[in-house]
């Protein structure tokens, strides 16, 4: 009876470091993928932060369209009255 019970228990135990290692195998590919994301995503946040600066004169962009409208009526009125 003890000679089962101490096989039984040393099953128990290999069954238990087995699943034990199959976890951590798949967890650390993981935790490695995510650590690489978190690498990429402060380089692509600053290149964002840059974009933002570089692309604020863009801002007035409606304001020069609605100005050379203006003109371009303007201009056109004008050719019409001189009978263009």
């Amino acid at each position: 009876m003890t000679v089962m019970a101490e096989t039984g228990w040393t099953i128990g135990y290999t069954v238990g470091i087995v699943v034990v290692l199959v976890v951590v195998a798949l967890v650390v590919p993981i935790l490695l993928l995510a650590h690489k994301i978190g690498k990429q995503a402060a380089a692509i946040d600053a290149s964002l932060r840059r974009s933002v600066t570089n692309t604020a004169g863009l801002a007035g962009l409606n304001t020069t369209i609605e100005s050379a409208g203006t003109i371009v009526a303007g201009l056109n009125r004008g050719r019409k009255r001189l009978g263009g």
